[in-house]
């Protein structure tokens, strides 16, 4: 994987911090992207082999944009493409209920952990498309930051659930597809990690418990997309060690099938080249 390039977003610290040494430690030469451009410039200087820094915010379009362009100035080719900002759960609304107004809803969790992340993986699709693939056959590859709660159900943290919910959705659709273009994306959904999402305390008594997910299974797991034609695949990351596929829910019958097959095919021409795109 020598001489091939990746632009991880949240590359600052934690998960993100973690994928970008283990990509320089394979000879791929790194863009870390962050809200905190002195981090981002850190983790870039000790990964060395021509490693940059940018600074985005995930939730904004017009500075996802402008960092993705600087690395797609520096690298021209992006093979790998790393979704990973993301932020915890906060109160949406306050429980007031003497309150005489409406309040709108905070609804950041969602702007970075699900509308961050497809702003990102759009990006990524669409620099790939005018690359040529490369001799492997692929003309490059994403991997997002999705989570358990992308599975699961958590009663108090009904917002990041609903975020990770639709990162899964859209990894296990989009996923199916992209093979058409060379192109592949998958997710990583990590049980608890001790980053800086929560707090310490919370994190030693996850430790105490022994139920605390290894931040090195979950770079396993990244690390396991870089050399696969594996796509539209989310992979669960548990405190018991090492990762596993999650599998989707059955359909209802075969009548649900056969309806859901009808829409994808309905569907397929949203994703054809315009008619004078010269491809």
């Amino acid at each position: 994987m020598a001489g091939k390039t990746a632009y991880v977003t949240g590359g600052a610290s934690g998960i993100g911090q973690a994928v970008s040494e283990m990509l320089a430690s394979k000879g791929i030469k790194v863009c870390v992207g962050d809200m905190n451009l002195e981090g981002a410039q850190k983790t870039a200087s000790q990964l060395g082999n021509g490693a940059m820094a940018v600074q985005v915010n995930a939730a904004d379009w017009d500075s996802q944009l402008a960092a993705f362009e600087k690395a797609v100035d520096a690298f021209g080719r992006l093979d790998y493409v790393f979704p990973i900002a993301g932020i915890g759960e906060r109160a949406a609304i306050k429980n007031d209920p003497k309150a005489t107004r409406f309040q709108k809803p905070d609804l950041a969790v969602v702007d970075v952990d699900l509308t961050g992340v497809l702003y990102t993986s759009f990006l990524a699709v669409q620099q790939m498309r005018r690359q040529e693939k490369d001799k492997d056959g692929f003309r490059g590859k994403i991997a997002v930051t999705a989570s358990v709660c992308g599975f699961y159900c958590v009663p108090t943290v009904p917002v990041y659930t609903a975020a990770k919910h639709g990162v899964v959705g859209f990894v296990r659709s989009y996923g199916k597809y992209l093979p058409e273009e060379g192109m592949t994306l998958n997710a990583v959904c990590p049980n608890v990690v001790r980053t800086s999402i929560s707090t310490p305390a919370f994190y030693d008594k996850v430790d105490e418990q022994g139920v605390l997910t290894s931040i090195k299974d979950v770079v396993d797991a990244f690390a396991s997309f870089l050399d696969t034609d594996t796509s539209g695949e989310c992979m669960e990351v548990g405190p018991n060690g090492g990762f596993t596929p999650k599998a989707q829910a059955p359909h209802l019958d075969k009548e649900t099938t056969s309806i859901l097959n009808m829409i994808e095919q309905r569907s397929h021409r949203l994703h054809e080249p315009e008619p004078d795109a010269g491809v």
